[in-house]
């Protein structure tokens, strides 16, 4: 049961805050896991790795990979009723294991440092649509992010959006706005897929995303469709571990996970449908990753199309909502730590806590042209790790979005299967699955878990370290 507005207001509840609904839950869990990645990281990655197969892939490493480690992170949540340092200290306190979930939080600190100031150009890609929807893209985007007094006040902006909403608390904040936003972004995204499907030309770009050529499936298809997978759901940064902290414990963790791999999994899917038929009508292929294909190759598609400047502005919506849920969830990460572990009320440490992270996404706002020093910051690394001219933010995103993710993953892994216990976890999947979760089901899980798991995400992560993914 949630606690009262006057008990959050007064900071003295006794009893931990909870989703008001099954529904809330999974779409703000889906929310954490729908951001950046799955607009534009998905269609990109699925158009490197031969297309359809990909797909196939992809979908292959959802159901047997991300989804038995969800479950693990929602248990390890619920069980403790805590954050994700919290969650490890209630089963090993004192021993090293406890660093496992203060990596988690500083993962939400600093991702969301970056991840603001990207939102921040989604979010002036809104008015751009109107203002200038045929500016040559290229050269508007490097003007554009390298303009500090832009900028900085963008990311600020999004960033007390998500103060404001995670100021609320569990149900009259975060669950609050997710049933708001997430139908929102479905609907859009339904808009631009009417429009992109409906371009003559279309048919090629469906062809190459749904139609498998399983030829094209090899070692580094298959790498990419587990990294991918993985990301996808935003796992290995604590995030299901917090959100499952809030759940009931009549709740069914299995189908409540079950759907948000579901929710996720078809807002990637539709992804590919609002950006391959519209790249294939228009000609081009979207052969550029990261920022390029969102704020440089779609808006001179959609500068092309009928009622282009309209679509572009709901695109650039659409992708300001995903990351809005997506930077919700990363906050509450560090918020909850900071509420469960020490006296600090929701309502105070929420400003610290936003405001500090905002002055540690300074360096990445100054690091597209800004800032000579932030932009080329070979001069400090070199370009064996991160490559040819390497800015802060991209540093920041391979240390924390990549390896940090992936390290955090391989340590849950191996703690809820070998340290707490397949044992122990079963039991927490078991209350409220209603008699569903028996059999040879729990058995086969923890043998995922234990062994395949921790083989796979360790796979990935020097697939990261080696620059093959």
């Amino acid at each position: 049961m949630a606690n009262t507005s006057a008990e959050r207001e007064a900071g003295t509840s006794t009893e931990r805050e909870q989703w008001g609904s099954r529904l809330g839950f999974v779409l703000a869990a889906a929310g954490s896991a729908i951001g950046l990645g799955n607009i534009w990281r998905f269609p990109y990655v699925t158009a490197e790795n031969g297309g359809g197969a990909f797909v196939v892939v992809y979908l292959a490493c959802i159901a047997l990979i991300c989804l038995p480690y969800l479950f693990a992170e929602l248990a390890l949540g619920r069980n403790s009723q805590k954050n994700p340092v919290g969650a490890i200290a209630a089963i090993r306190k004192g021993t090293p294991w406890m660093l496992v979930g203060g990596l988690c939080v500083l993962t939400g600190v600093f991702i969301l440092s970056y991840y603001g100031v990207v939102a921040g150009w989604a979010l002036g890609y809104i008015f751009k649509a109107f203002v200038a929807p045929a500016a040559e893209s290229g050269a508007y985007f490097s003007s554009f992010v390298s303009d500090a007094t832009t900028v900085i006040p963008l990311a600020g902006v999004f960033m007390l959006i998500t103060i404001l909403v995670v100021y609320g608390g569990i149900e009259d904040g975060i669950e609050r706005w997710a049933k708001v936003l997430m139908p929102i972004l479905l609907v859009l995204m339904l808009v631009v897929i009417f429009r992109a499907v409906t371009l003559p030309g279309a048919g090629a770009g469906l062809d190459f995303y749904l139609n498998p050529d399983f030829s094209k499936i090899d070692g580094t298809v298959i790498l990419a469709g587990l990294g991918q997978a993985f990301f996808s759901l935003s796992l290995g940064m604590g995030a299901m571990v917090t959100y499952g902290s809030y759940l009931p414990k009549r709740e069914n963790l299995l189908v409540s996970g079950g759907y948000v791999a579901l929710f996720d999994t078809a807002i990637a899917l539709l992804a590919g449908l609002m950006i391959f038929p519209a790249l294939f009508a228009m000609g081009m292929e979207p052969e550029s990753g990261g920022p390029a294909l969102i704020f440089v190759v779609l808006p001179e598609v959609f500068a092309e199309m009928p009622l282009g400047g309209f679509i572009s502005a709901v695109f650039f919506v659409l992708l300001s909502i995903a990351a809005l849920t997506s930077m919700v969830s990363l906050l509450e990460v560090v918020i909850a730590y900071f509420v469960d572990e020490t006296a600090w009320a929701r309502q105070g440490i929420v400003w610290v806590m936003g405001g500090a992270i905002f002055l540690f996404g300074l360096p990445s706002a100054l690091s597209q042209g800004a800032v000579p020093a932030l932009t080329d910051m070979s001069w400090l690394v070199g370009s064996q790790i991160f490559g040819a001219e390497p800015g802060f933010l991209d540093i920041m995103d391979f240390i924390w979005g990549n390896i940090s993710l992936a390290l955090g993953a391989l340590l849950i892994s191996v703690f809820v299967g070998w340290v707490w216990g397949t044992g122990a976890a079963i039991e927490e999947l078991q209350q409220g699955a209603g008699g569903t979760f028996t059999g040879t089901w729990p058995s086969i899980w923890a043998g995922f878990l234990k062994y395949v798991c921790p083989v796979v995400i360790a796979t990935i992560l020097g697939a990261i370290l080696f620059g093959v993914i």
